[in-house]
């Protein structure tokens, strides 16, 4: 005897596991529990859909099982290709997330140590500044495209110190030795 009943499962295309369960009954009778799985799905979710149970006679379940369970099957495994779909995306936008977080960490430890760079700068140039030594703490400020956001701070050191060495410029003291 040829049956096309694997002909007709492998006909509705479906990527899964079947777990086809029969149970003979009183008069003729059958009890049909069809549960279609995937295993590759990630989500535990999928344990969640019950098997589908089929009651009738032997031509009842001839003519009518596949109509029964094929839209089920097909929306099932739509939900699992969705499930897993969605698992991907989660671990990629976790991944990101990671990616952002240690990009905003680099960042912050480098404007903390650019920032400590730069107080160290003005620190040194402080001094120099208060030894006289007005040329020297200008060739030392630090160039306002390393610390943008000090620009303002920096434009006005500079000028308080061109000051000063214009003051205590060569021209300065030739004219105060003249006095």
């Amino acid at each position: 005897m040829k049956t096309n009943f694997f002909e007709t499962l492998a006909a509705l295309s479906i990527e899964g596991d079947w777990n086809i369960s029969i149970k003979s009954g009183a008069q003729s009778r059958m009890l049909v529990s069809v549960l279609f799985t995937n295993e590759k799905v990630g989500d535990n979710a999928k344990k969640l859909i019950p098997p589908m149970v089929l009651k009738g006679t032997a031509q009842e379940l001839d003519e009518g099982f596949f109509a029964s369970i094929e839209n089920p099957v097909k929306r099932t495994a739509s939900i699992f290709a969705n499930m897993e779909q969605y698992l991907k995306a989660q671990e990629t936008a976790q991944l990101q997330s990671k990616m952002e977080q240690d990009k905003k960490q680099k960042e912050t430890k480098q404007k903390e140590t650019g920032d400590k760079k730069y107080e160290a700068q003005l620190k040194k140039i402080g001094e120099l500044e208060a030894a006289g030594k007005y040329r020297e703490a200008y060739g030392q400020l630090p160039k306002v495209s390393d610390y943008p956001d000090h620009e303002e701070e920096i434009t006005e050191k500079k000028n308080e110190l061109m000051e000063k060495f214009e003051d205590t410029g060569l021209f300065a003291q030739q004219s105060q030795d003249n006095d």
